[in-house]
């Protein structure tokens, strides 16, 4: 005999009235909820943004490069050619291959810099014996900008240096003019200093002494090339205006 004791006919027809609305709520529960495909991030809802007015220009996209990590080789260096090479390139910190006028005018890269790095060559006379001391150095530092950082970068410079005619060094005063460097990359200015040259007891000999920093824009990077003569002495324009020259069909090679 079965324990089992019936429900009232009440209770029955209640049940039997509930199950038309139960199948509707279920029903209603698997069309409202979804779940995200396998591997997917979950879905996630946007914040609010304000739209820009009228006289707010729209921002660029940000270039892909912005994002994509910049490794400047050493091929990208410029070196000298055997007769004026005192000793090979060498690896200089970006702080002290930079020159320094009046401030820190050549140190002005800003955020849009992707990459920066120096090397120093040491030059000597063609011809000149290897036991003679060399005629100077001369610091190459590259930036590589993203956008149009680097065109800004020259207008920022020229800007500085306008505003920099001559500086106190050492105790003495140092002059700068600055000129376009025509026929050198996409731009070029060249900066001359110009001090009241001394022997190497210090002593005044009555003359100047000069050096000269040119700077060069390929497109997206910009080089810096700053000559230093030997021990204070003067720079040698010449050289100078090889190495740059030179320096810039590297870069371009380079970004090919």
């Amino acid at each position: 005999m079965s324990r089992h004791t019936p429900l009232p006919v009440t209770r029955t027809r209640r049940a039997l009235a509930l199950l038309p609305l139960l199948g509707t709520i279920a029903l209603t529960a698997a069309c409202t909820t979804s779940e995200d495909p396998p591997g997917s991030a979950p879905a996630t809802t946007a914040p609010a943004t304000a739209s820009a007015s009228a006289s707010t220009p729209p921002t660029d996209p940000p270039s892909p490069s912005a994002s994509t990590p910049v490794t400047i080789p050493t091929s990208a260096f410029v070196e000298l050619p055997a007769e004026l090479r005192k000793s090979p390139r060498r690896t200089t910190p970006v702080e002290e291959a930079l020159p320094k006028l009046c401030a820190n005018e050549f140190g002005t890269g800003g955020r849009q810099v992707t990459a920066s790095a120096a090397m120093t060559v040491t030059y000597q006379k063609a011809g000149e014996p290897s036991s003679n001391v060399p005629q100077g150095m001369i610091h190459q530092t590259i930036f590589t900008f993203d956008g149009d950082g680097a065109s800004g970068y020259l207008g920022r410079l020229r800007t500085a240096v306008r505003a920099c005619p001559s500086y106190d060094q050492s105790g003495y005063r140092v002059t700068v003019k600055s000129q376009a460097l025509p026929g050198v990359g996409d731009e070029a200015l060249l900066l001359t200093r110009t001090w009241p040259e001394t022997s190497l007891n210090g002593e005044r000999t009555g003359g100047t002494a000069s050096s000269q920093t040119a700077v060069a824009r390929v497109d997206s990077t910009v080089t810096v090339f700053d000559d230093q003569g030997w021990e204070g002495a003067s720079g040698n324009p010449a050289i100078l205006d090889r190495v740059v020259r030179d320096g810039v069909r590297v870069i371009d090679a380079w970004q090919r």
